[in-house]
Parts: C-alpha cells; sequence; structure tokens
C-alpha cells in the first residue's frame, strides 16, 4: 500500500474512534446539522424506507444516547449488573429534576444477558442531582477498574456476530481503539475457572500510537491471550506456528475486519462530518477496504467466521466491498444469514443496486458509462455485479444496514462472510509466486494496477514459504519496544518463586517472559502456550507492541522474607489456581476493611482471617473471597486481591480508584 493510502487508513478512524468511545452524558456544540449533497445521494440510493426519510434526517441531528457495557468476565459482570439495577436505577426512575421526570437507563434489548444499556442524560442534568452525580461517579470508577466500557451501541453489535468460542484464535484487523477487542477477550474467557482458554487474540492496528490506546483497553481486562501488533492490516503477514514439531500456517477461526471507512453512520456522534461530508471519501476507501477484506478472507481458516464492518451507510464501502469479495472468491465465501442471531435488532437487509456519484454530483450507475479520465478514482468493483444469476446467489440482502431512526443509534453496517474452502489464488499458487504471478494476481485481487509498494507488500506475504527459518536461539521479540525473553524451566528466578508460593507440579514455568535481556529482571509475565508458539516462530515478521499479563514484580523488601518477587493484581487470576500457599479466606467485611483502610492492623479482621495472617510470615499473601449462594445479599462472584502481610498489619495491593 503506498504512502497516501497509508495516511488515509491512519487518518479515516475518525468515525471507528468515536462509536467505540461514546461518552456518558456527553456535551454537544452548537453546529448547522446540514448537508444537502449527504440528503440528495442517500434519497437517491433509496436505502432509506419509503415514507421514512425525515423520520431518518431527524435522527441523524439529534445528540446520540450515551451506551455503556458491563465487561469483565461472567460472575463478575452479573455483580456489577446487579449493583447497577439494584443500588441506582431503581432509584433514578423516580427522579425529578425541574419537575421534569428523568428517563431511566434502558437495557438494549438485543444484547444479551442485560450486559449493554443506554440513556439520554446529559452532562448538565447529571451536575443537578446528587444521586446522578454519585451514579456519575461509580460508572467513571468502574470504568477505570475495566469493569465498565464507555462503547456506541452498533460498535458491540461485530464481535456478538463472530460467535466466539473459548478455542477460538481470533484476529482483529483494524483493532484500535479497542473496545471491540475487549468483547472478543471476554468471550474468550467465558469459562473463569480456565486460567489459560486454548483460544487468543491478535489485536492489530496500522498506527504505531493507536496500538497503545489498545494496550491500554486490553490491560483492564488482565488476559495472557492477548497480542497487540502493530502492521498494515492489508498485508499483515502471514503468520507460522509449531503444530507436533512441524511448521504449519496460522490461520484463524475467527477474523474481525472493522475497516476505516468515511464514518458518515457517526455524525450525531461526529459532527464535524456534517461539513466534510462528500462522495468522494468513499471512491478513495473502498479500494484500501477491499484489500484489507481480501487479506482477512486469505487468513481465515476454512470453516472461519469474517464479520466485514463500517460505521458508514455507502453502499461503495459496504455491499460494493462485499460483492467483490464474493465474486473473487469463486464460490469459496458465503454470506451467512444472521437474521436470527440477535433478537430485538432491527436492520435493513442489503441492497442489490445502487449509483456512484462524483463531488461535483454526476452520477454512474454501471462501469461503461465511466469516462477514462475517472478510471484512477472510479473502479469496476464499485459497481453491482451485471450479472443477475450471479448477484441472486450472492445473497447480499444478508448484509445488515443499521438505520440511526430505527433504534435510536448510529448507522452502521455489517456482514458475516463464512470460508467454505481455500481462495482461488491460494489454490492456484500455494507457495511462493513468480514476479509475473504476483503481479498480476494483485491486479486479480484488488483491480488497481499495482505500483511498487503494492508489489513489495504482496511479496513479503507470499515469500513467506521460502524465507530461512528464524535462529532457534532467537528468544528476542519487539518492535522499537523492550523485548520480549522467555525463561527456561531451569531459570533461578523460579527457585525462591517455587517454593515461597508452593507452586504446583503443572504451574507452566515456559510460558513466563520478562522485558529485559540484560540485568536483573523488575517484572514477569505470562502468556498462554499457543501465544507463546505464535512469538517464538514470528520473530522476524511480527512488530509485537504488547503482550503478556504481569504476575509478579520485584519488591526490595522480598528478599528478606524469602522472595524477591510479589504478587501483581493483574495476573491473579491467571497465576492464583497455581499457587498452593499465602492465601487467607476473606469474608466482605474483611474486603471492606481491606479497601477502606490504608494499612488495617491484623486484629481489624474477622476472627478466622485474623487466625490464617497470624499463620504467615510476613511477604506477598492472596486475600480470596469465595461467594456464598446461601446469602444472595452478598457479592456472589470470587473475589481475589494480592496483599501484603506486614509484622502487624495487612493491606491490599489495588488500584486507588477501588477506593471508593
Amino acid at each position: 500500500m503506498g504512502k497516501r493510502s497509508r495516511q488515509r487508513q491512519k487518518n479515516q478512524t475518525t468515525g471507528r474512534d468515536n462509536r467505540d468511545n461514546a461518552g456518558w452524558g456527553a456535551g454537544y456544540a452548537d453546529i448547522v446539522k446540514e448537508n444537502k449533497l449527504f440528503e440528495h445521494y442517500y434519497k437517491e440510493q433509496g436505502l432509506v424506507p419509503e415514507g421514512e426519510f425525515e423520520h431518518f434526517m431527524d435522527a441523524m441531528r439529534e445528540p446520540l444516547p450515551a451506551t455503556i457495557r458491563i465487561t469483565g468476565y461472567k460472575s463478575h459482570a452479573k455483580e456489577i449488573l446487579h449493583c447497577l439495577k439494584e443500588k441506582y436505577f431503581k432509584d433514578i426512575q423516580d427522579l425529578e429534576i425541574d419537575g421534569q421526570k428523568i428517563e431511566a437507563p434502558q437495557a438494549l434489548s438485543w444484547y444479551p444477558d442485560e450486559q449493554a444499556w443506554h440513556t439520554n442524560m446529559s452532562r448538565k442534568i447529571i451536575r443537578k442531582s446528587p444521586l446522578l452525580e454519585k451514579f456519575h461517579q461509580f460508572l467513571v470508577s468502574e470504568t477505570e477498574s475495566g469493569n465498565i466500557s464507555r462503547q456506541e451501541a452498533v460498535s458491540m453489535i461485530p464481535p456478538l456476530l463472530l460467535k466466539i468460542e473459548p478455542h477460538h484464535k481470533i484476529l482483529d484487523m483494524c483493532a484500535a481503539p479497542g473496545s471491540k477487542t475487549a468483547q472478543l477477550i471476554e468471550m474468550l474467557h467465558s469459562d473463569m475457572d480456565v486460567p489459560f482458554p486454548e483460544g487468543f487474540v491478535i489485536a492489530n492496528d496500522v498506527d504505531n500510537k493507536r496500538c497503545y490506546l489498545l494496550v491500554h483497553q486490553a490491560k483492564r481486562l488482565n488476559s495472557p491471550c492477548i497480542m497487540v501488533v502493530n502492521h498494515d492490516a492489508s498485508c499483515i503477514p502471514t503468520l507460522q506456528i509449531n503444530s507436533e514439531g512441524k511448521k504449519d500456517i496460522l490461520f484463524y477461526d475467527r477474523i474481525l475486519c472493522d475497516v476505516p471507512c468515511s464514518g458518515d453512520g457517526t455524525m450525531r456522534k461526529n459532527i464535524d462530518v456534517w461539513k466534510k461530508w462528500t462522495t468522494s471519501n468513499s471512491l478513495h476507501l473502498h479500494g484500501l477496504q477491499l484489500r484489507i477484506a481480501v487479506r482477512g478472507v486469505e487468513q481465515l481458516a476454512v470453516g472461519g467466521r469474517m464479520v466485514y464492518s463500517t460505521c458508514s451507510l455507502n453502499p461503495v464501502e459496504d455491499e460494493a466491498v462485499i460483492a467483490a469479495l464474493l465474486e473473487k472468491s469463486e464460490g469459496a465465501l458465503e454470506l451467512a444469514d444472521g437474521s436470527a442471531d440477535l433478537p430485538g435488532l432491527k436492520w435493513m437487509p442489503g441492497v442489490t443496486s445502487w449509483k456512484l456519484m462524483t463531488k461535483e454530483g454526476q452520477w454512474y450507475s454501471d462501469w461503461s458509462e465511466v469516462p477514462t479520465s475517472r478510471h484512477t478514482q472510479i473502479r469496476p468493483t464499485m459497481f453491482p455485479p451485471k450479472d443477475p444469476e450471479k448477484l441472486a446467489s450472492m445473497h447480499l440482502e444478508r448484509c445488515m444496514r443499521i438505520l440511526p431512526h430505527h433504534q435510536n443509534t448510529g448507522g452502521f453496517f455489517v456482514a458475516v462472510l463464512v470460508k467454505k474452502a481455500p481462495m482461488p489464488w491460494n489454490k492456484r499458487y500455494p507457495k511462493v509466486l513468480p514476479l509475473k504471478h504476483v503481479m498480476n494476481e494483485y491486479t486479480i485481487i484488488d483491480g488497481e494496477t499495482p505500483n511498487k509498494s503494492h508489489f513489495l507488500c504482496l511479496i513479503s506475504v507470499s515469500s513467506l514459504i521460502s524465507r530461512p527459518p528464524p535462529n532457534k536461539k532467537m528468544r528476542l521479540f519487539g518492535y522499537k519496544e523492550d523485548p520480549f525473553v522467555f525463561l527456561t524451566e531451569e531459570d533461578p528466578v523460579f527457585t525462591t518463586i517455587q517454593s515461597f508460593y508452593d507452586l504446583s507440579p503443572d504451574f507452566p514455568k515456559l510460558n513466563v517472559l520478562t522485558r529485559t535481556h540484560e540485568g536483573k529482571k523488575r517484572h514477569l509475565y505470562m502468556v498462554s502456550k499457543e501465544l507463546r508458539n505464535v512469538l517464538l516462530n514470528n520473530s522476524e515478521r511480527l512488530k509485537v507492541i504488547n503482550t503478556g499479563v504481569k504476575v509478579w514484580s520485584r519488591n526490595s523488601d522480598g528478599e528478606e522474607f524469602g522472595c524477591a518477587f510479589r504478587l501483581a493484581q493483574e495476573g491473579i487470576y491467571t497465576l492464583q489456581p497455581y499457587i498452593r500457599s499465602r492465601i487467607i479466606a476473606v469474608s466482605v467485611e474483611d474486603i471492606k476493611v481491606l479497601l477502606t483502610q490504608e494499612n488495617p492492623f491484623l486484629s481489624k479482621l474477622e476472627d478466622n482471617a485474623h487466625a490464617q495472617a497470624k499463620k504467615l510470615g510476613m511477604g506477598s499473601i492472596v486475600l480470596k473471597y469465595i461467594p456464598n449462594p446461601d446469602n444472595p445479599a452478598e457479592p456472589q462472584c470470587p473475589i481475589q486481591l494480592c496483599g501484603w502481610r506486614g509484622k502487624t498489619s495487612i493491606r491490599a495491593f489495588v488500584p486507588p480508584h477501588l477506593f471508593y
């Protein structure tokens, strides 16, 4: 992909950021929400049902309701929901401000288990009520803790349609800022009792800086099964894994292809789009979107699902990309029918006819009408297929377009693709493609004349098998980052850790890594066995920004108590199943003491916990709460806190925002 295309991919992310980060109680500046070209274009396309266009435009001009999603793993999410409903929503239902009844938050009817909610409360209203202010503070605190995400409703749809299971290998191609990535991680960890699901998420973004937004989102979930990488999605490298002693190509079970787009579905949130919208945005992006989608389906396993999505309503970015992809696949792909997957969601079927319009207002219904002078901007793949039989066989009506006025949301497009067979060009050229074939193949795939950067991009992918194998001694990873260095089972660091925490024999030492090659190890991290496999076999082709969950940190005082490493809160749910000592069972009252007092005396604990604590020497500990199903008034989710047993006191190592 050329420099201009890369820059465009970086620039065309406003819509995605805005729908991912829909704020709670957002304010809106005064702006004229008019764009005659936009209205004319969408009236002509006929995407909005007859008689509804005015409702559609009225909805586009209204501020977007704020939405939240309860995150985290199942039992924790249930507890947060219980707290929201019992502690806040009940009281808000009866609240009046300035004589006006406040509309309580409503659950999104189509999101499973009441885990997503929306409200029209503005910041102005929130400031007028102590109850709403307290509610707002709770949301802020829980967002920082990772228990709640502020995310636009339509942005929550693609991960649900992927139907994730814990063993799935998942690629998120254009992942920043990461709200959907977080959903994918949660789905992998649907069983909290399994610290290392077999599956993983590789979350990619082209922009190095935006990758750190991704890291921030992912870190809140403390998963050992996420890796953040920095690549151009349209030529993201093919990865290798070691399978039963042999090198295999990694194919993904699920791929989320949420491409950069013009973002006209985000007008309710991103009001700049009203001024900037023009049809040329879509024409510029179509080729990039198609290249990314093609690269996605190439890396999809046969039998796997890829969800293609945009926050644009424009068929040039939506159905045109899907139709081109289906046509090139020669039957290897099919559109899945998602109509029954999200009961309660209102959506319009994909269209089978559309037209193109230039920013000057010139319309084209067919490629044959396009003058030669326009051939660089307008491509054949932007038009609907001509052959009625071929068009009908594509089932473009299975695509889903969400219109803002139907359920008070943003605009959105989503399509679910299932791979039935290898892509035809992979069948023809399964190994290294000769120069002539690579150039021809690129033209076939993209419909554009390839330039040097396109060619180099493809060569880097197609030459994978011909590359020399990486040096087996190489254990360093990263791109302008600290290295990722795996420990060996014999590493001396394990000697004291093993005895101090009485690690079980099945503790996977080989999954432990550090971020320094020389000197003292400051922090120890863990990744799943499967991600370790990916890291070890792709050091030369993968730009890794971050992976692993922190499980131990060096403590300068620790050595005198028997271990230089204290437990890290981030990794306690990963590590705790393997720890057999230094555990104190605590009650709800004990947790209240630990979270409200900074360094309470041991005697402040209830008798049971106090007795356990007295038997332990000084140093790092696990404070473990196990719910009692016979007492539903108490929290019904397990809680594990890292702590420190001092000489006469005890403390929990938790972030400050938990002290509310």
